[in-house]
């Protein structure tokens, strides 16, 4: 087991300084990993993966396996003057994987600790009043879980030039009322919260970690997932999840196995292409699809991977004459027939970023 060694820096939080070396405390690389012991529950390290963890950590003893490395190598790479850049780097140690769907939409996937907290917009806002009571989620304890994620990675943004005159040409326009700065979701125009700072430091997922009993968690990086490992429950007559086979940086593969005793979890937390990807790739889905690939099924689940879409999204790009300041989502307008305006500014686009867009409407263009 190869520890990461690094020198962290302390950082403000509204809980006082923290440091992200107590992050890293259990963040270990899995080379040379033998059979794992058996844990309680093993979680995927994305977005919803990192807090999910954290919690369970309270009460029993978590895996997590993050197919990449962490955004703590490299602080500055996940800053917001780094936003685009970040998306546009292809290199095989960036956080961004990028790809372009049969319809030629350009999309990218995490590959780091946090997920697509590492790379998003870091627009904050919890979700309606109306979507918790029809998610039949407790209201009280909704309330309390997005306070304990604020805490942590959630801001009020400064609101400068450009995003103040964005909020000004909304209540123009009539996206009325005026909220000002809240997070909850509201029909009108409002300020909503981000995840970076006032120095434009990012702050993921991943730092809800923060949280997690260490003692009671391990986090490998590194750690791609290649199959979930079932067998048959006969007095649940159905499969049940046992362990996964998983690869390390070096391409050798090792496994970990669940504890046989109390309630043990394997939670699938790959984000919304890889679940199904991974549940695929582990015999279950539709029984004909998975046989002309070569996979033994498991259990014959038509649905798994079907009904997947891409958010409908328009983009306006507007040149400045003068310089702006650099601003990712802060003012939105929620308009009550289902759509979203927000804008970002002070986002230079350069040459590499501006011929791969080309490259890419010209590929949609000949579809």
């Amino acid at each position: 087991m190869q520890i990461i060694q690094a020198s962290y820096k302390r950082r403000q939080t509204s809980m006082g300084w923290v440091s992200e070396q107590f992050i890293c405390a259990f963040l270990v690389g899995c080379t040379f990993l033998s059979v794992l012991s058996h844990p309680d529950k093993v979680i995927g390290g994305g977005t919803c993966g990192c807090p999910l963890a954290a919690t369970l950590s309270q009460g029993a003893r978590v895996l997590v396996l993050e197919r990449r490395g962490s955004p703590y190598t490299n602080p500055e790479q996940i800053n917001i003057k780094n936003f685009v850049n970040s998306l546009a780097d292809i290199s095989p140690s960036s956080f961004s994987q990028p790809f372009i769907s049969r319809d030629g939409v350009l999309n990218s996937r995490a590959r780091v600790l946090g997920g697509g907290s590492v790379l998003n917009a870091g627009f904050y806002s919890r979700a309606s009043s109306t979507y918790i009571r029809d998610s039949g989620w407790n209201e009280t304890l909704a309330k309390d879980s997005y306070k304990w994620v604020e805490e942590k990675v959630a801001f009020e943004p400064p609101m400068l030039q450009w995003q103040s005159a964005v909020k000004d040409g909304l209540l123009e326009v009539g996206v009325l009322p005026y909220s000002g700065f809240t997070f909850d979701h509201l029909y009108g125009t409002k300020v909503g919260g981000t995840i970076f700072d006032k120095e434009g430091n990012r702050h993921t997922a991943a730092d809800l970690l923060e949280y997690a009993d260490p003692k009671r968690i391990s986090v490998y990086l590194h750690a791609t997932v290649q199959k979930i490992l079932f067998k048959y429950n006969t007095e649940k007559r159905r499969p049940q999840a046992y362990g996964v086979i998983f690869k390390d940086a070096l391409g050798v593969m090792h496994r970990a196995y669940l504890s046989t005793k109390g309630k043990n979890e394997l939670i699938l937390s790959a984000g919304a292409i890889g679940s199904p990807q991974l549940l695929l790739l582990s015999g279950i889905g539709h029984a004909n699809h998975l046989e002309a690939h070569g996979i033994k099924v498991v259990l014959d689940q038509p649905l798994v991977g079907q009904g997947m879409a891409d958010n409908p999204l328009n983009v306006l790009v507007v040149p400045s004459p003068v310089p702006v300041e650099a601003s990712l989502v802060q003012t939105l307008g929620i308009t009550k027939f289902g759509s979203f305006i927000e804008a970002a500014s002070g986002l230079s686009l350069g040459h590499s970023w501006s011929e791969r867009l080309q490259g890419i409407f010209e590929f949609v263009s000949n579809q």
